[in-house]
């Protein structure tokens, strides 16, 4: 159980740090995006690239923080029954949404995601806009990153799960366990 608790936490560290990472793309996002109006509107002169790298900056952004997000329960969930479960209910619903739609997801997305983004590379794909960016490939390839980092939490979901249902999630540290899982979780120091 010392192994399953310690695959807990280095994959739930993992998705913190690209979490932390990644999020960062949300100031050059807006710093982006700001730079875009004022130049539109100030200066009358506009870039289709700029355009091109904020939302591609948003995309990357999305898609690599899906697996941090997970780890802090932001994504959308049906909480009439679950949030008033108490800790071994919600480890069952989240080992069998786990088995049964999250990872077959990640399989799918990832599986149909290959060709796509070995297409994209294989061309060299760039922005559909003339005076785009190039390199559109490196944003699709994102889609796999996103299969992976999802399906890594879901791993740990899974296995948190199995700690509880056998009685033991005292191996995990405090911000990992059920009745912390609101809770913000620590940034990492270092």
């Amino acid at each position: 159980m010392q192994a399953i608790a310690l695959v807990v936490r280095a994959i739930s560290a993992f998705n913190r740090f690209i979490g932390n990472v990644f999020s960062w793309l949300s100031l050059a996002i807006v710093l982006v995006c700001f730079t875009v109006v004022v130049q539109r509107y100030v200066f009358a002169v506009s870039y289709v690239w700029m355009q091109d790298l904020y939302i591609w900056l948003n995309g990357a952004m999305f898609t690599a923080v899906a697996g941090f997000a997970l780890l802090r329960n932001d994504h959308v969930r049906v909480d009439i029954f679950y949030r008033p479960a108490g800790r071994r209910a919600k480890a069952t619903v989240d080992l069998i949404g786990v088995m049964l739609f999250l990872l077959p997801f990640a399989y799918i997305v990832f599986a149909y995601g290959w060709t796509f983004v070995a297409r994209a590379w294989r061309l060299g794909e760039g922005s559909a806009n003339v005076g785009g960016m190039p390199g559109l490939f490196v944003l699709k390839t994102f889609i796999l990153g996103f299969a992976v980092v999802i399906a890594l939490q879901g791993v740990a979901m899974a296995l948190r799960s199995v700690l509880v249902l056998t009685g033991n999630e005292h191996l995990l540290p405090a911000h990992l366990r059920y009745e912390n899982a609101a809770a913000p979780v620590p940034e990492v120091s270092g």
